[in-house]
């Protein structure tokens, strides 16, 4: 019914956006990510999708095309509704949820909240026919190559008692911003530099 919505952001907090669009204020749910990506922006175009239940009608907004899908594709696994879709790309960049998929990274899905083995499972499943390599930019290509080594990381950190969201940050502070590291021993050391 609706493809996107153009307006001047009249409200904006980390879960909802009000577009004001000729006098008429529309209220859509995102993700962070959509909302980190419209930050200090007065006029936006977000990407729209329209959920309809027997009680409720509600509008989803996404700052690109492919986030949009991504949301889509999720939804339509059994056990994944809509805030649960939204809260896996709030937890997850979307390219990091197609390098997850394509990688069968379990348990990169089991960290977001709420997914348990077999939702993450049957992500994996259904989806993994959907989202193509092509659909990936060139960092996706690379978070696939080492969705392992990020993994194993990840869990010796834990493993000496650092908690679960600052060794997310670290994590993914050192792969936005040192693209040359590859091993696992290489991120454990720039994450313990960056935590301690």
């Amino acid at each position: 019914m609706y493809d996107y919505i153009s307006g001047s952001v009249s409200l904006l907090n980390p879960t909802q956006v009000v577009l004001d669009v000729g006098g008429v204020g529309y209220l859509l749910n995102i993700s962070l990510h959509t909302n980190e990506k419209i930050q200090g922006k007065e006029k936006i175009r977000l990407f729209v999708h329209l959920q309809v239940r027997e009680d409720l009608m509600e509008l989803y907004g996404f700052f690109s095309e492919d986030e949009r899908t991504l949301f889509r594709h999720l939804i339509s696994v059994s056990g994944v509704g809509t805030n649960t879709a939204r809260i896996i790309l709030s937890s997850l960049s979307p390219t990091e949820v197609q390098a997850a998929i394509l990688a069968e990274n379990i348990v990169l899905f089991k960290s977001v909240k709420g997914i348990g083995l077999k939702t993450a499972q049957r992500i994996i499943l259904d989806l993994k026919d959907k989202v193509s390599k092509e659909s990936l930019d060139s960092q996706g290509d690379q978070r696939v190559a080492r969705a392992s080594e990020t993994e194993e990381a990840i869990h010796a950190l834990l493993a000496l008692g650092f908690p679960r969201p600052k060794v997310r940050k670290a994590i993914d502070t050192i792969m936005k911003g040192e693209e040359g590291i590859q091993s696992t021993e290489q991120l454990i050391k720039s994450a313990l530099k960056i935590m301690t």
